[in-house]
């Protein structure tokens, strides 16, 4: 890059200049990432400031990562706050600030003595992402997130461990799905949100969903994972007291065990056999506007299942009988949802756990409850086809009286 020649008697404003250029940027849309380094102001552990733009809720926004020695805070700010923001922010607290865009490469730089110099140099070509692809890229998690560091995704220098590729993917998809459902979802996030994960294992996605919660969505998250082993729960609690996680904690104990009176959403991901359906009672005897499972085992409705003589031969096959009774059972999962005032989807979700289990039931509660009669007579002739006698959530469900 080339500083600008221009002689001293005419004192250029590169300040004003440089937030021009950031303007035009944004307003262009070609605006990358800013970063503003040299810090001076009062914060001692605040090492650099690094600014994105990423869309909330359908608005756009300004992404402020303060990025201190040992932790990451993310404040999101609208497009004329944050620029004027930064505004503030230069000389006072930064003496150097770096515009990338899609078109030119920009530094202000400010001397011990507060002399200004600005350098503009034209940016490597680089091809225009779509705003799609900006939106997708933006809006979910970073690896600069310091929890993964500390669950082993990433390194030091935050860069993806090569192993970890697959679980960041995964961590990814998760909440994307997620997102996607909160934005359809009652939940206000102006109140706290309450969230159980049953089965959270080393906290990976428990982890990601407060992170998100907090620091992307800027709500207050009172996030619980629940977990059989005690190691996990003891190395879990560790790490959210480290990393300064407040509002997240893990307790040891399972569906039946650990039961909150009040959810906003309730994860239960490769709960085997019928634990799904008691992880899915829980949700909706708790009030959870989302519900997220991905069922693991179906061991319950098989041995009832009597097929028409008409089908046998080919569900001969042990693989083909296994995949019918999967359908039969996470489908009357899905209907009964559907009939306690859910939207219902089931597709397939990339695993978790490493395994062909794969298959996601999310259900978000409707804002206008419906007339379930006709929808529990079509579940009664699809038992009454299979010659299923008991489904563990409808009895669960016909216990509290939510089925009628």
């Amino acid at each position: 890059m080339s500083a600008t020649a221009t002689p001293a008697s005419l004192a250029p404003d590169h300040h004003a200049q440089f937030l021009e250029l950031l303007e035009t940027s944004l307003a262009q849309n070609a605006f990358i990432k800013l970063v503003l380094a040299k810090h001076v102001g009062a914060e001692a552990d605040l090492q650099r400031l690094i600014i994105k733009q990423l869309t909330v809720k359908e608005q756009p926004c300004l992404s402020f990562v303060y990025r201190y020695k040992t932790r990451d805070i993310t404040k999101n700010f609208p497009l004329d706050e944050g620029v004027a923001l930064i505004a503030g922010l230069l000389p006072a607290s930064f003496k150097n600030a770096h515009l990338l865009s899609l078109t030119d490469e920009v530094q202000l730089e400010y001397s011990k003595k507060g002399k200004s110099s600005l350098f503009k140099g034209k940016a490597q070509q680089r091809e225009v992402p779509s705003a799609e692809h900006n939106r997708e890229k933006n809006r979910y998690l970073e690896l600069s997130r310091p929890f993964l560091t500390d669950l082993g995704v990433t390194n030091k220098q935050h860069e993806l461990i090569p192993a970890m590729s697959r679980k960041w993917k995964q961590i990814n998809k998760f909440i994307e799905v997620f997102s996607h459902a909160l934005s359809s979802s009652p939940i206000d996030l102006q109140q706290p949100v309450r969230v159980a994960d049953f089965g959270s294992g080393k906290g990976y996605l428990t982890f990601a969903i407060h992170d998100y919660l907090c620091n992307t969505l800027q709500a207050q998250g009172q996030v619980t994972g629940v977990e059989l082993r005690e190691d996990m729960v003891t190395l879990c609690n560790a790490a959210a007291a480290r990393l300064d996680h407040q509002g997240l904690e893990f307790k040891c104990g399972d569906v039946r065990s650990v039961a909150p009176s009040e959810l906003d959403v309730m994860i239960a991901l490769h709960a085997c056999d019928i634990a799904t359906d008691y992880a899915i009672h829980t949700g909706i005897r708790s009030g959870a506007a989302i519900i997220m499972c991905s069922p693991c085992c179906h061991k319950q409705i098989r041995p009832q299942m009597q097929s028409p003589a008409l089908l046998k031969p080919m569900l001969q096959y042990g693989l083909h009988l296994g995949q019918q009774a999967e359908m039969v059972t996470d489908s009357l999962r899905a209907l009964f949802l559907e009939a306690c005032g859910y939207e219902t989807k089931v597709f397939e979700f990339i695993s978790l756990e490493h395994t062909n289990k794969n298959k996601m039931i999310l259900a978000v509660k409707r804002a206008e409850p419906q007339d379930p009669t006709q929808l529990l007579a079509k579940i009664g002739e699809l038992k009454a086809f299979y010659h299923i006698s008991e489904h563990c959530l409808e009895t669960l469900l016909r216990a509290d009286g939510y089925l009628g």
